[in-house]
């Protein structure tokens, strides 16, 4: 047994390894990924870690399979993949991972009810990415789902853990959930046309061809987005005010992307990748918290 510094409370010995755990986690957050680590501060401190445990695991996985060594091929990056995979179901039944992103993930989904029926969708879709180079559309909805879909339900386990008849509002709002994750990944899709199409070889987006863009299917495509957009604003005011800001600044940062990704020709896309800069990502979580969580329309009208 140990004691902390300035307690007087005898804390178990493995409370200093989940504290190291989701103190990685947290690492991962803030070095890859200024957008969703700005929204993850305004949420409460418990849902932070939560949120960041999640996003820690879904980043070391799409680390696998898009930044391999360079001495890395597909069928060492397939069996990372399927190591990861087999880690995060044994620790999510017994608890503990010697891998500290794994274990920091597994005592969240043990939390809040995270089930294999979200995980194992994401690791299917993980593992596409190492095969498949041209999506249709069947096959390009099932990755999303998979790919970013379950994420916005596992974040929304962790939001609704403790709420009042948590599984009712699960279903409730499950599918605005689904939709804000979907619009999250096809704009990336965009913002990531050059880089997908040139350094990874994949064509996700049906209708664009890199080599030949359609600015009508690129048009289209943010039609698309925006529909998602919009389904999901409708139900973020019914979510708790302990995550409702934190995802309406999130919302309202795609939603900026969006329009600035309609600014851009689908073949300026594939060179340059649109961004928001931070002082606009720090207006836009400003409004957000000023609007108690209310989100922006797809097209940037006050709701």
């Amino acid at each position: 047994m140990m004691h902390l510094p300035g307690h007087t409370e005898v804390v178990p010995p493995h409370r200093r390894y989940d504290e190291v755990a989701e103190a990685s986690a947290a690492l991962v957050i803030r070095s890859y990924s200024t957008s969703f680590g700005l929204a993850s501060r305004l949420l409460a401190p418990s849902l932070r870690r939560d949120v960041r445990n999640i996003y820690a695991l879904v980043r070391v996985a799409d680390e696998i399979v898009d930044a391999p060594r360079p001495d890395q091929g597909s069928v060492d990056r397939r069996n990372e993949l399927d190591q990861l995979e087999e880690q995060t179901y044994a620790a999510m039944t017994s608890g503990s991972s010697s891998n500290l992103v794994v274990h920091a993930f597994a005592r969240t989904a043990r939390r809040v009810g995270i089930d294999l029926d979200l995980v194992t969708p994401f690791f299917d879709s993980m593992r596409s990415d190492l095969t498949q180079v041209r999506h249709d559309f069947e096959s390009l909805a099932a990755y999303i789902y998979g790919s970013a879909e379950v994420v916005g339900l596992m974040c929304l386990r962790a939001f609704l853990a403790g709420e009042p008849k948590a599984d009712a509002r699960y279903e409730h709002l499950a599918p605005g959930a689904r939709r804000l994750g979907a619009a999250f990944q096809k704009i990336n899709f965009l913002r990531d046309f050059g880089d997908d199409s040139d350094g990874l070889g994949r064509r996700y987006l049906v209708g664009l061809d890199p080599d030949d863009p359609d600015e009508a299917a690129w048009s289209l495509w943010l039609d698309d987005i925006d529909l998602d957009l919009t389904a999901a604003a409708a139900v973020i005011p019914e979510l708790p005010m302990s995550c409702r800001v934190a995802v309406c600044a999130a919302h309202d940062l795609f939603a900026e992307l969006t329009e600035r990704l309609r600014q851009s020709s689908a073949a300026e896309a594939r060179i340059r990748r649109v961004r928001v800069p931070n002082a606009g990502k720090a207006r836009i979580a400003a409004a957000a918290v000023a609007r108690r969580g209310i989100p922006r329309t797809a097209r940037g009208v006050n709701a």
